[in-house]
């Protein structure tokens, strides 16, 4: 299970309430993010594995993804 995802795509929704994210996005298409393991909706499309998860399950933004391990 990765905890470190790749940002594909952001929807037209995406940080879009201003009281809960005053200071913006939390991160941007082409970025790799780290979330909770089991975070969102899992589906596989053509065999690639990919998440649906809310704005608010970013926990970070990370530059180089190698490395990265649960503990």
């Amino acid at each position: 299970m990765s905890t470190v995802l790749f940002v594909a795509k952001l929807g037209p929704d995406c940080y879009a309430d201003k009281g809960r994210f005053p200071s913006g996005p939390w991160c941007r298409e082409g970025d790799f993010i780290l979330v909770r393991p089991h975070t969102g909706t899992r589906v596989k499309i053509h065999g690639r594995e990919l998440r649906l998860i809310n704005d608010d399950s970013v926990e970070g933004v990370v530059s180089d993804p190698r490395g990265y391990a649960r503990a």
